[in-house]
């Protein structure tokens, strides 16, 4: 599968948009819209945990073209901390409950919006991939450093 693009993003955005949740783009994949140099092979959402945005989101997910098991749906309607999908047209990482980050709403004010996509902040990326702490976390956050200081000095 190719890795994640422009063209991923707009589609979850606009599908997002029509049925109405609340949600960032988080991890490498956030960064990525910030503007940061690198490759993902997936998209990272971060999802407000509240019921009806969970069951508005398998509704998404189904028009986005995502077949999604019995067990899949349930686990975002319950809003499990994580859930992997590779099951539609691309990777797709929804997070609940992402390490380093306490609440939703939180970010959701910290928040940056680039070109209509709803992204953390930089900090909370980096707070992260730190916080999770996988080997290719630690091996990428040197660059995602650098690059959170250059968009600090840009403005």
């Amino acid at each position: 599968m190719a890795g994640f693009d422009y063209k991923q993003a707009e589609e979850i955005r606009d599908a997002f948009a029509r049925h109405e949740i609340q949600y960032l783009f988080i991890g490498k994949s956030g960064a990525i819209l910030l503007g940061f140099p690198d490759t993902t092979q997936d998209a990272d959402l971060f999802l407000a945990k509240e019921p009806a945005n969970c069951e508005r989101t398998v509704n998404a997910l189904a028009a986005l073209g995502f077949e999604l098991t019995g067990q899949q749906a349930q686990e975002i309607q319950r809003g499990k901390d994580f859930i992997q999908l590779k099951n539609g047209p691309f990777d797709l990482d929804l997070i609940f409950a992402p390490d380093g980050i306490e609440r939703f709403a939180d970010a959701w004010e910290r928040r940056v919006e680039v070109r209509g996509f709803p992204v953390c902040n930089i900090d909370d990326i980096v707070a992260s991939k730190r916080a999770t702490n996988r080997l290719k976390d630690r091996e990428s956050l040197p660059r995602l450093l650098s690059f959170r200081e250059w968009l600090k000095q840009r403005g």
